[in-house]
């Protein structure tokens, strides 16, 4: 019998290893795992844009875009730009009772504005819900009202050809360094640094400006129509004979007290008709055209057409007067020459009286 080597248990594999067959298909597979796909011909062609400092949404402006009057600011700017008639009135501590029961009596006179014009097929309807009754803050109107009619974006400096937030600059571009700061003198909107120093000097130049004060509210119009304006007219500063109040047979809801104490604490101060300032009785004037725009379309062609044809009788009695004159002229001639020629023979000579 042989004899028996004594063995560590430490030395004795405990799980042999086996040994690996190769596999073509798994080594093709790593490969391919390794290799980067290519990039698409867009991304080769075109590469992406630069990224831009700052929201193009909310650029860096004069003062922080968070704060209310900021927000109140750019709601005025757009509104002055958007809105072609306005009027402008002075309102007295009216209650919330009172705001309400004359928002309810001129959004009624309104619509029956709009459903006038609808029977009699105008282009002018459904104004309505677009003319809107607010309070404004006096202050930041007048100073979005300086921004709106004395800066002109357009006028200045051109901004660089390459824009950082342009998709199609391309980021190899040299860019100069856009700062994160109002001072950019690229800035052109309205609440930027530059419309801030433009407008600085302007505080009384405009012929709004002596009509901002006080608490102020604004009835705005999407559009001219002096039919709704005269309707708007007579529900809240009404004169007769042009603007009279309903009568309480036809709207009783205008003579409750809380509606008449409010209208008397409203006060016409003037309106703005297409960038223009008109007083009270430009207003009304306004207000009172007959017929609204249409009749004023008509008035003036009617002009025209009366100009028109003066002018054409003017030169026609010139050109008739020459040529009856002409025509006299020619016809002494003729008489002259038929009186210096001789009698024929056996004729008498024609005697004239």
């Amino acid at each position: 019998m042989s004899p028996r080597l004594p063995l560590r248990p430490k030395r004795l594999p405990l799980h042999p290893k086996a040994r690996r067959i190769p596999c073509h298909q798994c080594r093709h597979a790593a490969i391919a795992a390794a290799i980067t796909p290519a990039a698409p011909i867009e991304q080769m062609t075109t590469s992406l844009p630069p990224i831009s400092r700052y929201p193009p949404t909310q650029p860096p402006s004069h003062r922080p875009p968070e704060f209310r009057k900021s927000q109140l600011h750019r709601q005025y700017t757009s509104l002055l730009r958007s809105t072609p008639l306005m009027l402008l009135f002075q309102h007295n501590n009216l209650k919330s009772t009172e705001w309400m029961g004359i928002r309810r009596e001129l959004a009624q006179a309104l619509r029956k504005v709009d459903e006038a014009c609808a029977a009699e097929g105008r282009s002018d309807t459904d104004l309505a819900d677009g003319i809107k009754m607010q309070i404004i803050q006096t202050g930041i109107f007048a100073a979005a009202l300086r921004v709106v009619e004395y800066f002109r974006p357009e006028l200045q400096p051109e901004a660089p050809v390459h824009r950082p937030s342009d998709p199609a600059t391309q980021s190899s571009v040299s860019i100069s360094n856009t700062a994160t700061t109002p001072d950019d003198p690229r800035l052109t909107h309205g609440l930027s640094r530059k419309a801030h120093d433009a407008v600085l000097d302007k505080k009384l130049a405009h012929p709004l400006t002596p009509l901002l004060i006080g608490p102020l509210v604004l009835v705005t119009f999407p559009s001219v129509s002096p039919q709704h304006l005269k309707a708007a007219l007579s529900i809240l500063s009404p004169s007769p004979p042009a603007f009279p109040a309903p009568t309480r047979r036809a709207n009783p809801g205008y003579h409750d007290l809380a509606v008449q104490g409010g209208l008397q604490k409203l006060l016409l101060l003037g309106a703005r008709v297409e960038g223009k300032v008109f007083d009270i009785e430009g207003t009304r004037w306004v207000g009172g055209i007959a017929g609204g725009l249409d009749g004023l379309r008509g008035q003036l062609v009617a002009m025209l057409q009366g100009v028109g044809a003066g002018i054409t009788n003017t030169l026609e009695s010139a050109g008739k007067s020459l040529y009856f004159t002409v025509e006299g002229r020619r016809g002494m001639l003729e008489d002259e020459q038929q009186g210096g020629q001789k009698p024929a023979t056996g004729e008498e000579p024609v005697k004239r009286e």
